[in-house]
Order: C-alpha cells, then structure tokens, then sequence
C-alpha cells in the first residue's frame, strides 16, 4: 500500500494521543484532513427565504465572483433553526442547474415546436390576452340584479418557488382584476 505509515494507523494513533476513546482526531484521515468547507471561498453571504414553500425557511446564501456556490438553512431563522427539506436543501440547483431555462420559451397554437421570445413581446401577449379574457367574461351583475362584478375567464394557479409576499402580490393583482379563481400549486 502506497504511502501506508504504521503510524499513522488510526488505532496507534488512539493510542499514543490524545484521543484514547477513539471518536475524534485520532480516527480522523489525512484525506478528512484536507477537505475544506464549500462556503470558505465565499465572498458573499446573505440571508434568504426558501422559495418552495409557505414554511419560509430560512437560507444562507454564500457567492463567489457574482453565482452562488452554496445554499444553507440560516441557524438565525426562528423558524427553521438551520434546517431545510430536501428541496429547501437542493435550492442551489435551481440556480445553478444547466437544464435551468433562462429565456421566455413560447409554443404557438398547433406546432410542436418551442421558440423564443424576448421578454417584452411576452409581457404584451400576456397582457392582451388577459384584458381579453377580462373584456369577455365580465360579469357585473346577477339575473336579480345583485353586484358581482367578477371575470369568470380569469383564473391564477400560483407557483410553490416563488414566496409568500409574490404569491400576495398575485392575489392582490388577479382579486382587482376580478378573478375568483385562485390557487397556489403548494396546496394541491
């Protein structure tokens, strides 16, 4: 065995140091030695809340020259004490993923095919479709002639990565446009 010192061997290690019963340095590798922290590198940490959930758990985030290397539960949060989910614990990826989509991808009606869009023409064909929507299914009053003022064309299902005050804002924008359809993917 290459480079094997008799020495060295974790039981004579127990036995000459400091660490007679065997559970701390005297059993610890040269290769556990050597390995370093993923946050030493950092040059940025900030406090974060985990996107999945309504928990809002809370997350370090360490970066290094501008990307986040790291994604950890913050021991300062009340809530979570430093812990995450599975999820919570594999957010890094969703940054960090080669597979993440980064542009507006647009399917048109009846092609199989993907295109991209820029970002403004998006938000225009949103916009015009949803006023459309709006226009089309008003329903200001009742056959009685009780209130409504409702869109029955409009319906919101928010998204479990985006957070508590996103998903308020949504709600606040679909109940002003008259929508009463309004769900959140986290509780289905």
């Amino acid at each position: 065995m290459a480079g094997f010192q008799f020495l060295e061997w974790p039981v004579i290690r127990q036995l000459r140091g400091a660490d007679p019963s065997g559970r701390g340095s005297a059993v610890t590798s040269q290769a556990t030695r050597n390995i370093a922290p993923r946050t030493r590198d950092a040059d940025t940490v900030v406090q974060s809340v985990c996107p999945y959930c309504a928990v809002g758990c809370g997350q370090k985030v360490y970066a290094k020259d501008n990307r986040v290397i790291q994604i950890e539960g913050d021991p300062d949060s009340p809530i979570s004490r430093g812990r995450l989910c599975p999820k919570g614990a594999a957010s890094e990826q969703l940054v960090n993923s080669a597979r993440r989509v980064t542009t507006v991808r647009y399917r048109p009606p009846y092609s199989a095919d993907w295109q991209d869009l820029d970002l403004d023409t998006a938000l225009d064909m949103i916009t015009d479709r949803f006023l459309e929507a709006r226009r089309n299914h008003w329903e200001e009053e009742d056959e009685e002639g009780r209130p409504l003022r409702r869109a029955m064309g409009i319906a919101s299902l928010g998204g479990a990565t985006i957070d508590n005050e996103e998903n308020y804002l949504a709600k606040k924008l679909f109940t002003a446009a008259g929508a009463i359809q309004m769900e959140n993917q986290a509780r289905i």
